[in-house]
């Protein structure tokens, strides 16, 4: 979506990475000025996808162009509206699934009775509109929400080596010797 705003181009984000410039614009945009369907709705399961949201958002990008008389590439005036519309659904679908999949563990006896935790880490973690959201989702059942600070979430590489510092330091299948293992390189 920040790619086919050319966020890039805009005088606020043009050093940041796409989800950064989106959060960013967001801060001042009124999501309710658009609203996107939610994908999935129709099925009753934990999956997530953005695809479907992604041609909805880019489909509302061709008509505001259309609207504000503009060419693809150019800042809409609205891009601040856009972008928090789209923040929004993305975090609501977050929510929705990740709600279903609680549920999911819960109901199974694949979670503890108490004590219950939701790790959520990588780039949306991030995020701190969707941190939040997740913070509220997981207040609301009774659960941890444990999140590496943002700093450590922009990069997988990061993120794996920050796993295993907490599994060296709970003592959780770590390996102390790297004899016997085997690796092939792609």
């Amino acid at each position: 979506v920040a790619r086919r705003l050319s966020l890039r181009k805009h005088p606020e984000c043009h050093s940041m990475a796409g989800g950064k410039a989106i959060e960013h614009l967001a801060q001042t945009g009124n999501q309710e000025l658009l609203t996107f369907r939610l994908p999935m709705q129709q099925y009753r399961n934990c999956d997530f996808s953005f695809s479907g949201l992604q041609n909805l958002v880019n489909n509302a990008i061709v008509q505001k162009e259309k609207e504000e008389g503009i060419e693809e590439g150019e800042i809409l005036s609205c891009v601040k509206d856009v972008a928090a519309a789209v923040q929004h659904a993305v975090a609501v679908h977050i929510i929705q699934r990740t709600y279903r999949a609680m549920l999911f563990c819960i109901k199974n006896s694949i979670l503890p009775a108490k004590n219950a935790t939701l790790v959520v880490s990588g780039g949306v973690a991030s995020n701190q509109y969707i941190r939040k959201a997740l913070q509220n989702l997981a207040d609301a059942n009774g659960f941890a929400l444990l999140c590496p600070p943002p700093r450590l979430c922009t990069d997988n590489g990061v993120m794996i080596a920050w796993n295993g510092i907490e599994r060296l330091r709970a003592g959780l299948g770590v390996l102390h010797s790297t004899a016997g293992i085997r690796y092939e390189p792609r």
